[in-house]
């Protein structure tokens, strides 16, 4: 009896004990719940803060343990969306439909995820229901009557001045052609003044232009290079093989004049896809149907610069009885072509890059020319010799161009599909690589 009040006393001790620890463990789990739940509280308030404002960021998370999503009516102090709108205040005054809302808060870096925190399922619904309180709050927000494309005026005044390049640079070799001796250099250089003169009139107006960024100047200063080297730089290249240069050598003039008179089909080519990205803006129903309609058209825009710049090539080259690199020249223009539609779209760090990297290999590739004439040097210009023997001269301009223009068509197909290239050149979207 002893023996059994003993066991059912020892069975009571190990219950108790056992209670207790199972109320130890729950009461650890309870902890590390409310620590998780604190973790994740701050994490929430922390990515609040960021896109709406510290101000707005407590009464975000009171809304957010909220059960029931409250009216779209409240007060500014606890409403987040509305601290978003307040924050981006100068992109609901301009926007002309939800998308261009959605492809600013894109440019500053708002996400689906981030737009699931005002409970939105992606930035397209979140931007609509900021495009339709833009509208409906007493707030001092001014509608704006969208505008499909530049007036017609406008545009007979740039669809005229792409043409002024390229029959300044004809005028000029007529004029070349027509003298000579002393009045030939002075034609000459009036000539390419002229040209440089048309050619920055004609990118300061239409699809073409571009807000100076901070490497707009080194951009500039790149294709300038790139042009005299498509000018110079293969007479130079093949003087410098055989030993020279010992006088002066002949230019080559077609590439220059075809790529003058192309100034027109790029402006036109331009046009057709910022018209074309702007009526998709308007008509497309989220970001991603966006990117997927216009990346054809910025392929086919290219693909038809490239195209008519083949065909001026040829005729260049048939008129002024020259032989011409159509791949080196063809590689240059739409080079050119895609660093200035990037840079009209306010993205002009990659532009630069590409062309300056296309200029080091042209400078480098002359450099181990002459290089290769110093004692014990001689391997320094076999790779361009060697290049040279194969193809010819052209070989240099054409790599260093087709790598480069490859670089940018593929940063061109991610960036100028998004929605935020193409949003109001008014709204404070800021410069992107």
């Amino acid at each position: 009896m002893e023996s059994d009040g003993a066991d059912t006393s020892g069975t009571e001790t190990r219950s108790a004990d056992s209670r207790s620890g199972d109320s130890r463990d729950d009461g650890a789990r309870d902890d590390d719940s409310r620590d998780d739940e604190s973790r994740t509280e701050a994490d929430h308030r922390a990515d609040v803060a960021r896109i709406v404002g510290p101000r707005d960021a407590d009464s975000r998370d009171a809304d957010s343990r909220g059960v029931n999503f409250r009216p779209v009516h409240r007060r500014s102090g606890a409403d987040p969306v509305k601290g978003l709108m307040h924050r981006h205040r100068d992109l609901c005054e301009r926007a002309v439909d939800p998308l261009e809302i959605a492809a600013g808060l894109e440019a500053h870096g708002v996400t689906d995820r981030t737009a699931a925190r005002f409970r939105h399922k992606d930035v397209f619904s979140l931007a609509e229901e900021m495009y339709a309180r833009a509208s409906r709050d007493g707030d001092p927000y001014e509608p704006v009557v969208a505008v499909s494309g530049p007036a017609p005026g406008r545009r007979g005044l740039w669809a005229g001045l792409a043409l002024l390049p390229g029959a300044v640079c004809a005028l000029t070799l007529f004029g070349l052609h027509a003298t000579a001796g002393t009045p030939r250099l002075a034609i000459g250089l009036a000539g390419v003044l002229a040209t440089l003169v048309a050619l920055r009139a004609t990118l300061r107006h239409g699809p073409l232009r571009a807000v100076d960024g901070p490497s707009a100047p080194s951009a500039r200063l790149w294709s300038c290079w790139l042009l005299a080297y498509a000018l110079l730089g293969d007479g130079l290249l093949d003087a410098a093989l055989a030993g020279g240069p010992d006088e002066p050598w002949a230019p080559a003039t077609a590439p220059l004049v075809a790529l003058a008179v192309a100034v027109a089909p790029a402006t036109w080519c331009a046009q057709l896809f910022s018209g074309g990205a702007r009526r998709r803006l308007a008509t497309s129903h989220g970001l991603a149907e966006f990117a997927s309609s216009v990346r054809p058209l910025l392929l086919g825009a290219v693909t038809l610069f490239a195209l008519a710049l083949v065909a001026l090539l040829v005729s260049a080259g048939v008129v002024l009885d020259e032989k011409v690199d159509y791949a080196g020249v063809g590689a240059l223009g739409v080079l050119l072509l895609l660093a200035r539609l990037l840079a009209a779209h306010r993205r002009t760090h990659a532009p630069a890059v590409a062309l300056g990297a296309a200029v080091a290999v042209e400078v480098l590739a002359v450099a181990t020319v002459f290089a290769a004439r110093l004692p014990g040097c001689d391997v320094l210009g076999l790779p361009v010799e060697t290049a040279v023997d194969a193809v010819g001269t052209g070989v240099v301009p054409t790599v260093a161009c087709a790598v480069a223009a490859l670089v940018l068509l593929v940063h061109a197909t991610r960036t100028l599909t998004r929605a935020s290239a193409h949003a109001n050149a008014g709204d404070p979207i800021g410069w992107a690589p």
